[in-house]
């Protein structure tokens, strides 16, 4: 801009304004400011510079006053001819175009391009390479117009080197570790996504830990600050989170009151599970919340609610709850809108509400509902929310979701030392035709053996919790050495519904042809080679498992329990009743360091007529029973030149562990382990008709071994090394075993 003359005042008879081509002239003029004929000072010919340029329209601005003149020089920023992004190899330009507000046939900014710039350079960030560069070039053509290139510099994923805690004594760095979704780059770092720094999976990772720590009686617990430290080569983070613990606190005395008449305390505290001496979480309270107000609604009474009044008492570390029962506002619901669902029917999403149009509206059962959409995993994002409807005693509740895929092609591979290598191809869609319901289809293939499975599952038959499933299998062997040969054939539909808190029932029908076949005359059991043949068998059954590991007051403990009959004889050739149970328990102690584990399991067959068959009896793979091979325990029929491996009518197995950590950086994914497993499999009907003795007594055999367990992105691996402390001469051991599998 040029200076105005001597004269500390200008008046300017005309305006005129050169350069401009798009933009008006008249434009131009009052983004300055200046009327004609008025006094003008340097001060404000340097503001109306300032204006004409902030518009952003312009690449340079001059004014320049000619004696009772004042020129206006413009140059106008070039429009966008075309974008292109250059450099981009691992995110593709449908993926970046759409972030930036740059755009062709546009007028160019180089404010706007910066700002686009580092919007590309955020999207990398997203993806954990934070030292990626990325510099907006243009290229001028001609008609004032430029092809706009974001030349991006792609940097490799910079890792967390190191993943620390400051403040924490409960519980160690291990320990914490754990628990949080990033992890530390170890040996497979090239292909563990979870060790790249994002700083939304930091944020999540504070909510994890508090959640962890709340659920341990840690009230006070909180993350007070996250550092995040970039290696002076741009390489790696180090991430600390520095925290303070607090103190465990227990559950202190546990009361009910009420004002209401018609509630009676002493019958709503016999409905909470919670006792004295019990570990303070959040969890139990908001479950024992759930219960208190399921048990009013049995009782015909709406609107209560029930607040938890919790007294602090430092001295003992307790927390004393006393649950208030009261009648909460009269509000009903006056509709639910569900939006989003372009594939999911309405009726698979309400069938995740215990309330429908015209209930008392409970806030509670709200938020349950939410998390149970959630749970589904049909939706990548899913809101729920009530908001106040026509009058003030009726509210709306509002569903938006966003679909996601549902459909799942797997392949996978396995390996272990009973089947060796197997090849697994299948199907599932979680969300069938929108309705919910699941479909699967499986293919196995391994070195003596084929499986194919087609399975439906309707998890909500007639809009309650009540699974229907149906499965229909198909299964052929080739056992080693031809010993013989089976095909079966399966059909099976099940209910599946709750009966308690923990506990679910199902009940099934199943009918299966069983053919057993290619047996050598010459080599094979007498007793095979009387079941040879093809049988149907057609049964009813029960099952009732029991299961606390994830919901039961101990966060560090659980038990699990599964008891279940089969009645074959409805028809078919096998007539027997098929029992089978597990009762097992794990906890962790020493800090959660080391896991205990323990199982015990057992099965029993009782021919109601007639003589079991191999098809039907038991066997113990070195799942069941480690330290030997498959089938290599149990009544074996060693008259025959193949030694055919008969199984049992019954069987009985303990399994102990205990695993733990061997001192390697835990980003490994590498634990160690001991076992002692001892058991038995014995009995058969009739042992008739072979040239010596069938050993089928109930002879206790122990297994002692060492246990290396490896987490890896492939599938978990297991190195079993074992010591057979009791056995039989006619068993067949094994002293490693390994395990793989995974899926791609």
């Amino acid at each position: 801009m040029a200076p105005l003359s001597a004269q500390a005042q200008q008046r300017f008879s005309t305006i005129e304004v050169i350069g401009n081509q798009r933009i008006e002239a008249a434009t131009i003029r009052t983004y300055a400011g200046i009327e004609r004929g008025e006094s003008v000072s340097e001060g404000e010919l340097n503001a109306a510079y300032q204006r004409i340029l902030g518009s952003g329209l312009f690449e340079t601005v001059d004014l320049t006053p000619q004696g009772s003149s004042l020129v206006i020089t413009v140059r106008e920023y070039p429009t966008i001819n075309q974008i292109s992004i250059e450099g981009n190899r691992r995110l593709k330009d449908e993926n970046l175009l759409p972030i930036i507000q740059s755009q062709p046939r546009r007028v160019y900014s180089p404010t706007i391009a910066e700002l686009d710039a580092d919007s590309i350079t955020a999207a990398y960030g997203q993806l954990g390479r934070y030292a990626t560069t990325v510099d907006p070039r243009i290229i001028r053509r001609d008609d004032n117009r430029v092809d706009l290139i974001f030349e991006v510099s792609e940097s490799r994923v910079i890792e967390i080197d190191r993943l620390s805690f400051v403040g924490n004594r409960a519980y160690s760095d291990r320990r914490l570790r754990r628990v949080l979704e990033t992890k530390q780059a170890g040996l497979l770092r090239g292909l563990v996504k979870s060790d790249t720094f994002i700083a939304d999976r930091i944020e999540f990772d504070k909510q994890v830990l508090r959640d962890f720590y709340l659920s341990r009686g840690y009230i006070d617990f909180e993350t007070l600050s996250v550092n995040s430290e970039l290696a002076r080569g741009r390489d790696a983070f180090f991430v600390t989170f520095t925290v303070r613990e607090g103190q465990p606190f227990e559950f202190g005395e546990i009361t009910v009151t009420s004002d209401l008449e018609e509630v009676d305390p002493d019958e709503y505290f016999e409905a909470i599970r919670i006792r004295p001496g019990v570990t303070y979480s959040p969890t139990l309270v908001e479950n024992t919340i759930a219960r208190l107000e399921r048990l009013a609604l049995r009782n015909s009474l709406n609107f209560v609610r029930v607040e938890p009044r919790i007294t602090r008492n430092d001295r003992e570390l307790t927390l004393d709850v006393e649950f208030n029962l009261s009648r909460g506002p009269r509000i009903f619901v006056e509709r639910i809108d569900i939006e989003g669902n372009s594939t999911t029917l309405d009726r698979v999403i309400r069938n995740q509400f215990r309330i429908v149009e015209g209930d008392p509206f409970n806030p509670r059962e709200i938020r349950e509902s939410a998390s149970r959409i959630r749970a589904l995993g049909f939706f990548k994002n899913s809101e729920v929310e009530a908001r106040e409807g026509t009058s003030e005693d009726q509210v709306i509740v509002d569903v938006n979701v966003e679909e996601a895929p549902t459909g799942t092609l797997s392949f996978g591979a396995s390996f272990s030392s009973d089947i060796g290598v197997a090849v697994a191809v299948g199907f599932s869609e979680r969300n069938f035709l929108g309705r919910g319901q699941r479909l699967s289809f499986n293919v196995n293939t391994a070195s003596d053996s084929a499986q194919a499975n087609i399975g439906f599952v309707e998890p909500a038959l007639l809009g309650r919790d009540l699974r229907f499933g149906l499965n229909l299998g198909y299964s052929t062997t080739d056992n080693e050495n031809a010993r013989y040969n089976t095909k079966t054939i399966s059909f099976s539909p099940s209910l599946n519904f709750p009966v308690s808190e923990n506990g679910r029932v199902t009940l099934r029908y199943g009918i299966s042809s069983e053919e057993l076949f290619g047996l050598d005359p010459a080599a094979s059991s007498a007793i095979l080679l009387a079941e040879a043949g093809t049988e149907v068998t057609s049964f009813v059954g029960y099952s009732y498992s029991y299961d606390t590991r994830r919901t039961g007051l101990n966060p560090n403990a659980g038990i699990i329990f599964q008891f279940g009959q089969n009645f074959a004889g409805l028809g078919g050739d096998a007539k027997y009743i098929q029992t089978t149970a597990l009762l097992g328990a794990e906890a962790d102690v020493l800090r959660e360091e080391v896991t205990l584990r323990a199982t015990l399991e057992g099965g029993a067959l009782n021919m109601i007529s007639g003589n079991s068959r191999i098809t039907d009896r038991f066997f113990l793979s070195s799942r069941r029973m480690r330290g030997f091979d498959a089938n290599g325990v149990g009544p074996r029929d060693l008259t025959a030149t193949n030694q055919d491996a008969l199984g049992g009518n019954f069987f009985a197995v303990a399994r102990f562990e205990a695993e733990f950590p061997l001192g390697i950086p835990e980003e490994y994914g590498i634990t160690g382990g001991v076992f002692f497993d001892v058991g038995s499999l014995w009995g058969l009907d009739n042992t008739a008709g072979t040239l010596g003795p069938v050993d089928d007594s109930a002879n206790l055999r122990a297994v002692v071994g060492f246990s290396v367990f490896w987490d890896t992105v492939l599938g978990p691996l297991r190195f079993n090394f074992s010591n057979a402390l009791k056995s039989e001469t006619y068993d067949e051991e094994r002293s490693f075993d390994l395990t793989v599998s995974t899926s791609f």
